[in-house]
């Protein structure tokens, strides 16, 4: 099987052969157009001039010709684009619908909406879901992180940016390439007003995910406006064959639209031109200083060009300005738009409920939201971001007026952020102190970023060691967040799926084997519960056997027998029976989760969205995207909300709805627990707290879930809270063990139950003075003579001994503390020694655990400490 660069190679020769086959060449005929060949970059073009030889590519243009000089004669600002081309379009029978969120909830891959096709896949692609019209129009915002470096230096690639869809999905019969490009074309031609001799469209071919197809590239005057995609094809063993839906794929990036025809310098100019006007007002910068080399400044596409420095002596030579002065002059104008650009990113993703963090999709925000403080930083540009951030949603309100309700959370977000980045400067001061005079190699950058926190940029402004910025710095730390891990699911070969049967809320039921293996059964029907959505498995029996575990592969239910093989055997009838009291527990934590999920999105903010959760009988927990810890009064508060809904015994309404009806009605929000299969969800609705897509067991009447107790909360990693909560009996059970604890405590200091309070708080305070004595006893604990220590400090925690190597000034240290029957090991380097594979030895020596990076690392041993401090020496010395 072929790749997907390995099969667009493969076709586009395929398809340019046999190019009356493949490609709508009808209809460019009739516009006059005939085939020609480009003479620099081989690629087969369609043009109304017989003897032109150049494919209208910037790269082999050698340059853009329509800055400052649009053949469109219609000017279109960003808004008006989409404005005047969903209008267009709806003339031609098309529907414009509103965008998708940027967070790609309803997919299981991806973490973002990449292209706009990114909303339809995979259910109405794979035609397991109706398209919410057809055929169709929408505005997507899309977040790619594979060009970041590239943002701001060539004048249009973007973070995120407007990807205008053009879609139909059509079977065989009814699919028709030459309608579809006539439709497109007649906007170029009579919506934008573009003479027929200014556009070039080149034939190409496309290919994702083993589907492929044709496709054709509009260009003028350089730029690629558009690009039309005939998605119908499927890759096979043998060869390929036609899709069942085959599919219109059209993305034009509504800023280059804006860019192309509003006769602005950079798309950027275009994109947001309030927010350009004023930053570059603040700055002292004038654009127009600039006009010779905008049109060359696509030149510096770093995943085009093997060496920019070059591109830009090129540059310099065509306007006749020294390179040096030219660089000097544009890179701080480029940072500008890349804040610009980037600012306007993270108000979007933050709206759409994705917040920075040090993982998964959070990361690569986190990544931009840095670079922009960076370039901030280093250019002493002092920019207020809120400003920036509210003046893109006030600019955007027309065809985005959701935004503006993320700037709340965009403003606490940048706070913290801003805190975070200001607090690993000072924290890697020392660390970056140590680099002066050094060589800084692309390694150690990285080293820097992800261990501390510390841009390359703000290196830069903190030494005076020339540093050499990989020109794909960001873009190669971006990749690696890029898509989503996969759970494995058992294999359980050709089975059919499994007769639901736990949501009639069956206590007792027969069902036929169908396969035993190992200790798998195997049913035509269940009653069981499988573990889904955070929601533990049922238990209960099979002929009286215990059944322990029950899981889901695809649509069938398996359940776990111990030695099921010696039990069971294929045809044979069963009588199932569920532990119904676990099951009624189950589903008032799963209910719970619900109201608290709608609870804390109305304390917190609309950015709250739900990240993960887990349901069992003992104990319960959800987590939340927010930016950091909860106070004890925002618990209180989410606490008394759900409580409050919960009072009002409201229904818990349970339905089935096709999933582009739900979605249509009820939005994206409703996935809230991941990406559920199928063309039919199931909709849990209770009152106009919370709808969701859900696949869970709960009650019938939201009184049943009793009181609801918020047990404690943690942040788990950045952006990410969770709450553990009980409810329903577990919740009584765990007031009367509080109210035991509270008995304990009352016996031990020997007062009455309603002293314990006072009491307890005055043990507090004293053990704070102590705590705080003993901290300053830490700080001041002496530490062997040297660069290179190796030491036991007696009795110490964790953050005891990063105190001590903190306030050391050693560029090497490992301590050892010890804390009731562990020995904890703590190493730091700011030198080539590596800290964490040290430290790894050091834990395999006691046999402990623990693990870290090469400047920071920790664990802890039981035993051997002599031993492992011997090896921690010699290491050193080698």
């Amino acid at each position: 099987m072929l790749n997907d660069k390995e099969l667009k190679i493969k076709y586009k020769k395929i398809f340019s052969d046999k190019y009356a086959e493949y490609y709508p060449i009808k209809i460019l005929k009739n516009l006059g157009m005939v085939r020609n060949q480009c003479s620099k970059c081989g690629k087969f073009f369609w043009n109304v001039n017989a003897k032109r030889k150049i494919c209208g590519d910037s790269n082999c243009e050698g340059g853009y010709s329509f800055i400052g000089n649009s053949p469109a004669k219609v000017k279109m600002d960003y808004i008006d684009s989409w404005m005047k081309f969903s209008s267009h379009m709806k003339s031609l029978g098309y529907t414009p619908i509103k965008r998708y969120p940027v967070a790609a909830r309803w997919r299981d891959d991806v973490f973002f909406v990449q292209a706009s096709i990114d909303d339809f896949i995979p259910y109405v692609i794979n035609g397991t879901v109706e398209p919410p019209a057809n055929p169709l129009v929408v505005p997507q915002l899309c977040l790619r992180f594979n060009d970041i470096e590239n943002v701001g230096v060539t004048g249009s690639h973007n973070v995120l940016f407007t990807m205008i869809g053009q879609h139909q999905f059509r079977k065989k019969n009814e699919y028709r390439i030459d309608e579809y490009i006539e439709h497109l074309l007649s906007w170029f031609i009579k919506g934008m007003k573009l003479p027929i001799d200014e556009l070039t469209i080149h034939e190409d071919a496309w290919a994702g995910s083993g589907n492929f197809g044709p496709c054709m590239e509009f260009f003028s005057r350089g730029l690629e406006i558009a690009n039309q995609v005939y998605m119908q094809f499927e890759q096979t063993e043998t060869g390929y064959k036609d899709l069942g839906l085959k599919v219109l794929d059209m993305g034009m990036g509504q800023e280059r639209l804006a860019w192309f025809t509003g006769n602005k310098l950079t798309a950027y100019e275009s994109s947001f031109p309030i927010v350009c006007k004023k930053l570059k007002n603040q700055a002292g910068i004038d654009v127009k200083d600039f006009s010779k080399f905008m049109p060359y400044a696509g030149m510096l596409n770093i995943d085009e060009t093997p060496d920019v420095n070059i591109e830009w002596e090129k540059i310099s030579a065509k306007i006749g300005i020294d390179k040096n002065v030219l660089k000097n002059e544009l890179v701080p104008l480029m940072a500008i738009y890349a804040i610009a650009e980037h600012t306007r990113a993270l108000l979007v993703a933050i709206t759409d409920g994705v917040l920075p963090s040090n993982v998964g999709g959070g990361y690569n925000l986190r990544v931009i939201f840095r670079r922009a403080l960076g370039f901030n930083e280093k250019y002493k540009f002092n920019f207020d971001f809120k400003e920036i951030a509210k003046l893109h949603a006030g600019y955007l309100m027309p065809i985005f007026p959701e935004l503006k309700n993320g700037l709340e959370s965009f403003n606490k977000i940048l706070d913290i952020e801003t805190d975070r980045f200001s607090e690993n400067k000072k924290r890697g001061a020392t660390i970056i102190k140590k680099l002066e005079g050094k060589k800084i190699t692309p390694d150690k950058l990285t080293e820097l970023y992800e261990s501390h926190g510390i841009t390359p940029e703000t290196l830069q402004t903190m030494i005076k060691t020339k540093i050499k910025i990989p020109e794909d710095f960001y873009s190669n730390i971006s990749t690696k967040h890029l898509r989503k891990k996969h759970k494995s699911e058992v294999s359980v070969g050709n089975i059919k799926d499994t007769e639901i049967l736990y949501y009639d809320d069956v206590s007792e039921f027969s069902a036929t084997v169908l396969k035993v293996m190992n200790d798998i059964v195997i049913l035509d029907k269940s009653g069981f519960y499988p573990t889904s959505g955070g929601q533990e498995h049922d238990t209960g029996t099979l002929n009286k056997n215990l059944v322990y575990k029950v899981e889901k592969s695809g649509n069938v239910v398996i359940h776990y027998v111990s030695d099921a093989e010696k039990i069971f055997r294929k045809c044979i009838k069963v009588n199932g029976k569920i532990d119904m009291e676990r099951r009624h527990q189950l589903a008032i934590h799963h209910t719970t989760a619900h109201l608290i999920n709608s609870a804390a999105r109305k304390i917190l903010g609309p950015h709250v969205y739900q990240a993960g959760a887990h349901k069992d009988v003992e104990r319960a927990h959800l987590d939340i995207t927010h930016y950091q810890g909860l106070t004890e009064d925002l618990i209180m508060k989410i606490e008394n909300e759900a409580n409050a809904i919960a009072r009002k015994n409201i229904k818990v309404e349970k339905f089935l709805m096709k999933r582009s009806e739900a979605e249509k009605i009820f939005g994206m929000n409703i996935y809230q627990g991941g990406a559920i299969p199928g063309n039919n969800l199931r909709i849990i609705r209770i009152g106009g707290y919370d709808v969701e897509a859900c696949s869970g067991i709960h009650v019938d009447e939201t009184k049943a879930v009793g009181k609801i107790y918020i047990t404690s909360t943690e942040r788990i990693q950045d952006g990410i809270v969770r709450i553990n909560y009980v409810s329903g009996k577990t919740g009584l059970q765990y007031i009367e063990k509080q109210r035991q604890v509270l008995e304990e405590c009352s016996d031990i200091l020997s007062i009455s139950m309603n002293k314990v309070f006072d009491s307890s708080l005055k043990l507090y305070e004293k053990w704070k003075k102590i705590k705080k004595e003993m901290k300053h006893e830490i700080k001041q604990m002496p530490v062997t003579t040297g660069k290179r220590i190796v030491q036991d400090v007696g009795i110490a925690s964790f953050n005891q001994l990063k105190e001590i190597a903190r306030n050391s000034g050693k560029e090497f240290i490992i301590l050892f503390g010890h804390e009731n029957d562990k020995i904890n090991i703590f190493a730091a380097s700011s030198c080539e020694l590596d800290a964490g594979k040290i430290l790894k030895e050091m834990c395999e020596i006691m046999n402990g655990k623990g693990g870290g990076t090469k400047i920071v690392a920790q664990g802890f041993g039981k035993n051997n400490l002599n031993k492992a401090m011997e090896k921690a020496k010699l290491m050193m010395k080698n």
